[in-house]
């Protein structure tokens, strides 16, 4: 491919959740040691949130929840399990997944060390099935955004299939105030975000496109290294508080209440993002 195939290349706009690459980030051996290592850095709020939000957060979700006494909650993205381990502290009878090795195995040594039981599951959350029923589903840091609207069916279905007639589903998402915020741009630079994409020489461009219509965001990253090219997309969908409970309601599930965040924050309608609780319709 000649120099100006490849820039058209990079700059092409696809149509929304045209491409899916979860596991170029995920699974791939170098990036999932840099996304574990943003899980577990307290300074930034990137993979995860901070340890103290955690921590208020899941003292909310357990006093909300009433989780003690060996309920059942399901962690959907549950990551190196700072939301999985806690909630088991509390009394939960805990089951994490996640698409990413590097962090169950980090999770599950973790649960060992402190004795924990809580069962981690290596599998993309999509193609997960089980015959259990739980009383709290749980999928946190705003990991519905990233899925396509086919997606999010799967999984709200699935969410719906395995509540407890009496169960809830707690999940955050952003909100179209901040897709307002959002604005398209196309920057390049050498070993483009400090050598995440490779322990090698790269340069990585980053194309970043709005779908006003779909109410969808890509940031598309193309990383060129010497030997390879690859491209990984990056979807967000932002939601109203109207939209969200329109998808719920189309998988029989319906938004009981509006939160500001997942530590029970009062809702906000002018805020970048909002968290919801849901039942069976």
């Amino acid at each position: 491919m000649n120099t100006f195939a490849l820039l058209e290349k990079i700059n092409a706009r696809p149509e929304p959740f045209e491409f899916y690459t979860a596991s170029e980030l995920w699974a791939d051996e170098h990036t999932s040691k840099q996304m574990l290592s943003y899980h577990l850095n307290q300074e930034v709020d990137l993979s995860s949130r901070n340890e103290a939000f955690i921590d208020k957060s899941v003292d909310w979700i357990a006093s909300n929840f009433q989780i003690e006494g060996g309920r059942k909650v399901a962690d959907f993205g549950c990551g190196p399990g700072l939301y999985a381990a806690r909630l088991a502290k509390k009394g939960a009878e805990a089951v994490g997944i996640d698409f990413s090795e590097r962090s169950i195995k980090y999770a599950r040594e973790a649960a060992e060390k402190e004795d924990l039981s809580v069962r981690y599951i290596n599998q993309n959350y999509l193609d997960f099935k089980t015959s259990e029923r739980f009383h709290l589903i749980i999928m946190i840091m705003n990991d519905f955004c990233a899925l396509s609207p086919a997606q999010r069916k799967t999984i709200l279905s699935k969410f719906n299939e395995m509540l407890e007639p009496d169960g809830a589903v707690l999940l955050d998402v952003y909100s179209q105030n901040a897709f307002d915020k959002r604005e398209q741009a196309a920057i390049y630079q050498e070993n483009q975000l400090d050598g995440f994409w490779s322990p090698n020489k790269y340069y990585g461009f980053v194309n970043t496109f709005k779908y006003p219509k779909e109410k969808v965001v890509l940031d598309k990253y193309t990383i060129v290294e010497a030997d390879r090219t690859r491209t990984i997309y990056n979807w967000l969908q932002y939601f109203s508080a109207e939209s969200l409970a329109e998808e719920f309601k189309e998988c029989g599930l319906t938004i009981e209440k509006l939160y500001g965040d997942v530590a029970g924050a009062p809702f906000d309608d002018q805020a970048d993002e909002f968290a919801i609780v849901a039942k069976k319709a």
